[in-house]
């Protein structure tokens, strides 16, 4: 398969592939299994608290690159000279409103006052637990980003606008597009999922992968995807990747088409190319399935065949090629 770049029907971007996206019907399917399920889909006790010393990010990574994942999908990636703040959400919910809705298992290990530097902000799609509205209207008048360049999938850009964000630095990308900040090109590329900050403007927005490609090291940034046979070539065309950020938690067999779940994760994994490292994200901060909090790690952390990097959060950590981190602080 050739990696092209998104098509619309409409006002509606399509998937490289079709995939299902539940309704209203979902909700009947369900609603049965949420009032229902013993599964223990929230910590029973506190967790942390975590912290970021701030005073780290002084000092450039010796390996070259660094990652501090601050829960679920947010992390800040230090890669050959440059840092790149992906899908910050310090919000207090993944929600519309900051008074209903999934809520954070654990504060954020660091605060947005006490970010570095940031040269490069990148949304992979409008969805809640990945663009946290609260965090961008903060992060737009902060002087740590007043350089920053601001990348997102096409559509998504609008959003940040409303929010206090300069139109000027933000760029927005079709698949298959790049931009290079410092020595690092970033790639948005395909991915099998959705859009939409309400159930009346889906598909409306684009949503993406990305590749983080520098002079010494490679990163692939799943985002939030269903299973598809793009990711070999996605592999082939952009790896070896040092480490791959696929998503494990928040996913169903109802929904298997548009988030991996852990064997999806371990499967499209080796299907890109099964190098460096796995990291696995999209999991223990927020309730948002059915399955218990533990589960999508406890799955990945029984394949022993695979070369894990899986750190505390708020803890910054060097990626040494062939060194795993089997953090066990959800246990």
């Amino acid at each position: 398969m050739t990696l092209m770049p998104a098509k619309r029907e409409g006002k509606k971007f399509l998937n490289p592939v079709p995939a299902k996206v539940g309704g209203l019907s979902l909700m009947f399917k369900i609603g049965p299994r949420f009032f229902l399920g013993a599964a223990a889909r929230s910590p029973r006790h506190s967790l942390g608290p975590f912290h970021t010393d701030p005073q780290i990010f002084a000092t450039s990574p010796r390996s070259g690159l660094r990652i501090t994942w601050m829960g679920h999908s947010t992390s800040l990636v230090e890669i050959d000279g440059i840092s790149l703040l992906i899908d910050p959400v310090w919000d207090e919910r993944a929600a519309p409103t900051q008074w209903a809705g999934p809520q954070r298992f654990f504060p954020a290990p660091l605060a947005l006052q006490d970010l570095p530097s940031i040269d490069a902000v990148v949304i992979s799609h409008d969805h809640y637990d990945h663009l946290g509205a609260g965090t961008i209207r903060a992060l737009a008048t902060m002087p740590q980003l007043q350089n920053a360049r601001w990348i997102t999938p096409l559509g998504v850009e609008k959003i940040l606008h409303t929010l206090g964000v300069d139109a000027t630095r933000c760029t927005a990308l079709n698949w298959t597009e790049s931009i290079t900040v410092g020595s690092v090109t970033i790639t948005a590329l395909p991915a099998r999922h959705f859009s939409g900050r309400s159930l009346f403007n889906r598909f409306e927005t684009l949503w993406a992968s990305f590749a983080f490609v520098g002079p010494k090291h490679r990163v692939y940034y799943g985002a939030d995807s269903g299973e598809w046979d793009g990711f070999v070539d996605i592999g082939r065309q952009f790896g070896p990747f040092d480490l791959t950020m696929l998503e494990i938690g928040a996913s169903d067999p109802l929904w298997s088409d548009i988030h991996l779940g852990p064997d999806g994760a371990v499967r499209s994994f080796r299907a890109l190319g099964g190098h460096g490292l796995l990291m696995p994200i999209h999991w223990g901060l927020f309730d948002l399935a059915l399955h218990a909090w533990t589960k999508p790690i406890e799955s990945v952390f029984a394949d022993k065949d695979l070369k894990l990097w899986s750190p505390t959060p708020g803890v910054p950590s060097e990626v040494i090629p062939g060194e795993e981190i089997r953090s066990n602080w959800w246990r």
